[in-house]
C-alpha cells in the first residue's frame, strides 16, 4: 500500500505539473487592433499601417510570443468612421475582453477613443494617430502613443522652408510666400496649427490658411483662393480622397507652385499617388516618421536591420507593391516597441498584464537615439506633464519622391539626396 499510496502521489503530483505547464504554455494575452480597412482612410494609409502591426505580432509568436504569452490579436474594422471605430473600441473591450486596444489611424477617432479608454482604466497603445490634441492638457494615465505628434510634423515642414528659402528659392525667409491648407478635423487642424506656430516664428510670410472637409467633393473655390494669393510653397495636411481631389482640380484650373509639402496620410502612399498622377507625383514632398528602410542599419541598435528587412519582405509578398510606405513601419514599429520593451517588463516586473502594470512599464521605457526601427528614441512624458503618455524622443522627417522613390532630404543629418526645390521646368504644378 505504501508503494501504491506513493505512485498515486507521484501521478497526481506529475499531472498536476503538467496541467500547469500545458496552461502556462496556453497564456495569451488578448490585443483589439483597430484600424480602417475600408472606407476612405484605408487607402490614406490605415491598411498599410494595418498591415505593419499584423506582420510584427506574427513575427513575436513566431518568437514563441512574450514571457509565456501568446498575442492573441482580434482585429476590427473602423471604417473611417468615428461612431464605428468607438463601437468597436466598446466591443473588443466589453465583449471580447481584450487586455488592451492598439492601432487606430484617424486622430478624428483617436482623440475621443483615448478618453473613453482612459476613464474606464483600460490600457491603449496608439500606433499611427498624431494629432497632439489626443494628449494635450488630458491627463492621460492609460494611454501612451510612441508615434510622432502633429505639432512636430508642422514644425518640420516649416523648419525645411526657412532652411532652404535662401539656397534653393533665392529669397530671404520673410519673402517665401507660404499657404496652409488642411483638412479641418483634428489631424488636419493640428497639424495646420503647428505649421501657422513655427512660420511665424521663423518669419516665413503665411498668405493663406484655410481649412476644409475631409468629405468635401469639390475644393475648386479653394484652389481659386490660392491662385490668387500665388503661394511659393503649399503646406498640406489631408487623408486619400482630398488630397486627390486638390491635385486633379489644381492641374486642370491651372495652380502651380514651387514646392507642395504633404503631412503625412496620403502623401505616404506614392505607390497610390503614382498610380493615379504618375510622373506629376514626383517631386512632393512629405513629412512622416521615415520608413525604416531608408534609414542606414548602422545608425540603429544591432538586429533592428534585419527586422526592418523582414518587415520589408514580408509587405512586398503580401501586397506585391514596389514601395513600403511609411505607414508601414509606423504600424510595425509602435507594435513591436510595445511587445519587446513595455510587455515584457510588465510581466517580469509588475506582475501581469493588467492596465496598471502595463501603465507602469510603458513610464519605465527608456529607449535611446537608435533603439527603433524608425531611428529615434521611446521616452514617455510622465503624469502632470501637458503631454503625459507621449514620447518626448520622437521625430519626423522630410521625405521627397524622385522618380518613383522615396528619399529623405530633411534634416541634413539624415539626408540622402539634396532637395529638388524648385520644380523643374515642365513638371505640371511648376510656377511659371
Amino acid at each position: 500500500m505504501p508503494g501504491a499510496h506513493r505512485r498515486w502521489m507521484f501521478g497526481a503530483v506529475a499531472a498536476v505539473a503538467f496541467a500547469a505547464t500545458a496552461a502556462a504554455q496556453q497564456r495569451e494575452i488578448k490585443i483589439g487592433v483597430i484600424y480602417d480597412y475600408t472606407g476612405p482612410f484605408a487607402a490614406g494609409g490605415s491598411l498599410a499601417a494595418a498591415i505593419g502591426t499584423k506582420h510584427a505580432i506574427e513575427m513575436i509568436n513566431e518568437r514563441g510570443g512574450v514571457e509565456g504569452y501568446r498575442i492573441n490579436a482580434i482585429y476590427a474594422d473602423a471604417q473611417s468612421r468615428t461612431e464605428v471605430a468607438i463601437n468597436e473600441a466598446t466591443r473588443l473591450l466589453e465583449q471580447e475582453r481584450v487586455d488592451l486596444i492598439m492601432g487606430v489611424f484617424s486622430s478624428a477617432h483617436c482623440v475621443p477613443m483615448a478618453q473613453r479608454v482612459n476613464a474606464q482604466k483600460r490600457f491603449m497603445w496608439a500606433n499611427v494617430c498624431v494629432a497632439s490634441s489626443v494628449f494635450k492638457d488630458r491627463n492621460l494615465e492609460y494611454v501612451f502613443r510612441a508615434q510622432v505628434h502633429s505639432d512636430q510634423f508642422g514644425e518640420a515642414s516649416c523648419t525645411f522652408v526657412h532652411e532652404v528659402a535662401q539656397e534653393k528659392l533665392g529669397r530671404q525667409p520673410r519673402d517665401v510666400r507660404v499657404a496652409i491648407i488642411y483638412e479641418d478635423g483634428p489631424y488636419g487642424a493640428g497639424v495646420a496649427a503647428g505649421n501657422e506656430a513655427k512660420c511665424r516664428e521663423l518669419g516665413l510670410n503665411i498668405v493663406l490658411k484655410e481649412g476644409y472637409a475631409a468629405t468635401a467633393p469639390d475644393l475648386s473655390s479653394l484652389v481659386t483662393k490660392l491662385r490668387r494669393e500665388r503661394p511659393d510653397v503649399i503646406l498640406h495636411t489631408g487623408y486619400n480622397p482630398d488630397i486627390t481631389l486638390f491635385l486633379r482640380q489644381s492641374r486642370e484650373l491651372g495652380l502651380r507652385w514651387r514646392a507642395l509639402i504633404g503631412h503625412g496620410a496620403g502623401y505616404g502612399q506614392i505607390d497610390r499617388l503614382r498610380a493615379t498622377f504618375g510622373a506629376d507625383a514626383d517631386y512632393i514632398f512629405n513629412v512622416d516618421p521615415v520608413a525604416a528602410q531608408l534609414l542606414d542599419p548602422k545608425s540603429l541598435a544591432p538586429g533592428l536591420g534585419e527586422v526592418t528587412a523582414e518587415m520589408v519582405r514580408r509587405y512586398k509578398a503580401e501586397t506585391n507593391a514596389q514601395e513600403v510606405p511609411p505607414h508601414t513601419s509606423m504600424g510595425f514599429n509602435q507594435t513591436w516597441i510595445f511587445l519587446t520593451d513595455v510587455l515584457p517588463r510588465a510581466i517580469r516586473t509588475h506582475g501581469g498584464i493588467d492596465p496598471e502594470a502595463l501603465r507602469k512599464a510603458a513610464l519605465e521605457t527608456d529607449i535611446p537615439e537608435g533603439g527603433t526601427i524608425q531611428g529615434y528614441g521611446v521616452r514617455f512624458n510622465p503624469p502632470g506633464h501637458p503631454m503625459a503618455g507621449q514620447n518626448a524622443r520622437s521625430t519626423p522627417v522630410v521625405m521627397q519622391y524622385i522618380g518613383g522613390e522615396t528619399k529623405i532630404v530633411w534634416p541634413r543629418a539624415l539626408r540622402t539626396v539634396d532637395p529638388v526645390i524648385p520644380l523643374p521646368a515642365g513638371h505640371a504644378y511648376a510656377a511659371r
